[in-house]
């Protein structure tokens, strides 16, 4: 038993110092992989390598791909704004790029890449060469080629693509465009480029729908070589980027150049501090054009005043407030439009006098003609005898005074409804001390359009994805509710008729042209008082066209017209009027129907130019080749589209020579796709369709060349001269003003 026990003892001290061993071994590991790991930590270079550029050689990196922006088109697809592009010509010049000899990705031979990229950027075949060969001995991983090879045009591009050189290519940027430079660019507003490539709303539509417009942005991640540069033939994981959504406008483009027309003719004739001017369907509420003067160019941003004056800025509105103290006085059932009111001067039981434009007044005069002349003492009058200021101060509310309308734009006002006192309630009956603004004021008159119910005011027709053509969004009438019955409509709009045919309206008066209005004239606050210069004043019309079925609401205003009359807002507004006439009419004019031929596009990629065209013309359908090659690189629109015989196809060639067609009577829409396809600078005047080129036909373009275009819709909007202004004008009748 002893010598089994001692030979127990011996095994076990055995195993003991095995494990004893394991541990110490163990230990010492430990130990050195520590050092190691400290040496790998603290060291910047290990046996020979540098770790950081070691690592680079392992970095993953993303770059964020920019959505495209969503454009914005008016009612009838022309485009307000949109994204245009530019490339800075690229030379990938590192070997390590090429892994498949047949399909070199870099620079392999520098003497034919030079002569073929020559003739296309306008460079010496010598100066690419020495470009690529400088930046070859530098171990350079690419190469730009100075100002020739920045800034290309697609056309550009797509010329040089054709040649398949290898190891060339492009970096697209992109920016924010508008065709029409200073043409509804208050509504429109503006965006521009941040650092990371995106583009950003900071004005108008552009920032109200930043979001929609915007879209979002893709990513691709990608391994990178020590100079940071996608290492080829890697994996990449691509998110793509999904495109913002188009914006279409109810906006009109002949009625909003009809006002923008008719406020630089006010403009070149007359002197005043701005004008505002709004036209919207007056059965709809929707905007057909709006615009203030002085305005901006959103393309150079050229801003002076950043509020705008149509949405932001609230002003006392003047005597056009009457209407609605009238109507509110016919909605109470006390109003008796042939009870008499002495005019002239009222003073209030603290002594203060409020007097008519005219303090010496017209005597006792019913309350139907205290309207036409726009006396103060008439509306104030009603308010005493039949109204409380709780009574007007609802009333105004209900149409819409003292709250924002809904339309779409940033930084809306409120304006303010605020009276108490009897002082301040009866200068409110006649629109001082009250705050609107025009957009307001377009929303209340809504009410006389559509037999007392009150419409929302709205700028956006419909919101579409670009990808799928789905409407996403579609704006339609909206209905706030009943504000005043039919025989008060009736009643105020025959009121609002008497004003331009024997009121303070007869410079508004045109033989043939039936319209209902109130005009006004506001003092201007200057924060403690009222200016008192002449001219220190505003001049509003709120008016109706045809008065009797109104299809249009007119609200305008001048501020500090000198010398201080009607004239710079009448002019304004009845060259206005005149082209809305026609332009309503022109639907009229009956010509022939034409067979229209449909076809849905193939892809001509690839194809002979002639061929091509002369299938196209055996269909009656219009072509449009730009360049002088034989070979079609690009088209518009793409395959797949459904096309009639009314619309032109434009084919792009291989061919370096543009010259520019006659593009007389080719409408804003066909004008700015030919120059988005070539690339080349133009600019427009007016709006509808070309009449006036500055460049000949057949002339040879270039990038230098800018083409300037005057449009004007199809039928003649100057103001016409009248045969006898005094009959014109109606001068028979004594002009009245307030």
């Amino acid at each position: 038993m002893a010598r089994k026990k001692t030979k127990s003892k011996k095994k076990l001290h055995n195993q003991v110092g095995f494990g004893n061993s394991i541990l110490i071994v163990a230990f010492f590991c430990f130990v050195i992989i520590a050092l190691r790991g400290g040496q790998l930590a603290l060291s910047e270079e290990i046996d020979g390598i540098n770790l950081k550029e070691f690592a680079s050689y392992r970095t993953t990196a993303t770059d964020i791909i920019p959505a495209k922006r969503g454009t914005i088109y008016d009612i009838n697809g022309n485009i307000l704004a949109q994204n245009v592009y530019s490339y800075t010509l690229i030379a990938y010049l590192d070997a390590s790029r090429t892994t498949d000899a047949n399909k070199p990705k870099h620079v392999v031979d520098v003497e034919m890449t030079a002569e073929q990229l020559a003739p296309i950027l306008g460079m010496e075949k010598e100066r690419i060469i020495e470009i690529i060969q400088n930046a070859q001995a530098k171990n350079a991983y690419q190469t730009e080629f100075g100002s020739k090879g920045r800034g290309l045009t697609e056309l550009v591009k797509s010329q040089i693509q054709a040649l398949q050189l290898p190891g060339i290519d492009f970096i697209e940027t992109q920016k924010r465009y508008y065709p029409n430079g200073n043409f509804l660019s208050y509504t429109i507003g503006y965006a521009k480029n941040n650092s990371d490539g995106t583009i950003v709303g900071e004005m108008g539509l552009e920032s109200y729908y930043n979001e929609t417009l915007s879209g979002v942005p893709g990513s691709i991640t990608y391994q990178k070589d020590l100079k940071g540069y996608q290492i080829a033939n890697t994996p990449e994981i691509r998110h793509e980027a999904i495109a913002g959504k188009d914006i279409y406008l109810t906006i009109d483009d002949n009625i909003q150049f009809f006002i923008e027309q008719a406020i630089k003719n006010s403009a070149s004739k007359y002197t005043f501090e701005r004008i505002n001017i709004i036209v919207a369907e007056a059965s709809t509420g929707r905007i057909l054009g709006m615009s203030t003067y002085p305005s901006f160019d959103p393309n150079v941003r050229d801003i002076s005043v950043w509020e705008d004056p149509l949405i932001s800025t609230a002003i006392e509105p003047g005597s056009t407030m009457k209407i609605y103290s009238y109507m509110a006085a016919m909605e109470s059932g006390n109003y008796n439009g042939q009870e008499t009111f002495k005019s002239g001067v009222y003073v209030t039981k603290d002594g203060t006098e409020i007097g008519d434009h005219d303090r010496r007044g017209w005597g006792y005069i019913t309350f139907d003609r205290g309207f036409a002349l726009s006396s103060n003492v008439g509306a104030l009058t009603l308010v005493e005898r039949y109204m409380s200021g709780d009574t007007l101060r609802d009333y105004y509310l209900r149409l819409g005074f003292g709250g924002p309308t809904g339309i779409e734009l940033p930084n809306e006002s409120n304006g303010k409804i605020a009276f108490r006192y009897e002082t301040e309630i009866f200068n409110a009956a006649f629109g001082q001390g009250v705050m609107t603004t025009p957009i307001q004021n377009v929303k209340a008159l809504t009410s006389l359009s559509n037999d007392g119910v009150l419409l929302q005011p709205y700028l956006v027709d419909r919101i579409v994805d670009p990808v799928s053509g789905d409407v996403i969004y579609e704006g339609k009438t909206k209905e706030l509710g009943r504000v005043a019955s039919e025989e008060t409509v009736t009643k105020m709009i025959s009121l609002m008729h008497d004003v331009v045919t024997d009121g303070t309206g007869t410079p508004y008066y045109m033989e043939g042209y039936d319209i209902a209005a109130k005009t006004g004239t506001a003092q201007i606050s200057d924060g403690n008082g009222y200016l008192t210069g002449e001219s220190d004043v505003i001049r509003g019309f709120a008016g109706l066209y045809p008065g009797n079925d109104p299809e249009y609401i007119i609200y305008a205003t001048v501020t500090k017209p000198s010398p201080n009359d009607t004239k710079p807002l009448s002019d304004a507004i009845k060259e206005i009027i005149k082209n809305i006439a026609k332009y309503k009419n022109m639907e009229t004019v009956s010509s022939p129907k034409e067979e229209i031929v449909s076809l849905t596009l193939d892809s001509y990629y690839s194809r002979n130019i002639t061929k091509v065209v002369d299938e196209f013309n055996t269909l009656g359908i219009p072509t449009v080749v730009i360049g002088d090659g034989d070979t079609i690189i690009n088209q518009y629109p793409k395959q797949g589209t459904v096309i009639n015989s009314k619309e032109k196809v434009y084919f792009v060639t291989n061919g370096k020579n543009i010259t520019l067609p006659d593009l007389t009577g080719w409408s804003h829409k066909e004008v700015s796709t030919f120059f988005e396809l070539i690339g080349y600078p133009y600019t427009v005047k007016g709006t509808g369709y070309v009449t006036s080129q500055s460049v000949k036909k057949g002339t040879k373009l270039d990038s230098d060349t800018t083409v300037a275009l005057e449009l004007q819709p199809k039928f003649d909007t100057s103001t016409e001269k009248e045969k006898d202004d005094s009959n014109a004008d109606s001068s028979d009748k004594k002009t009245k003003e307030e």
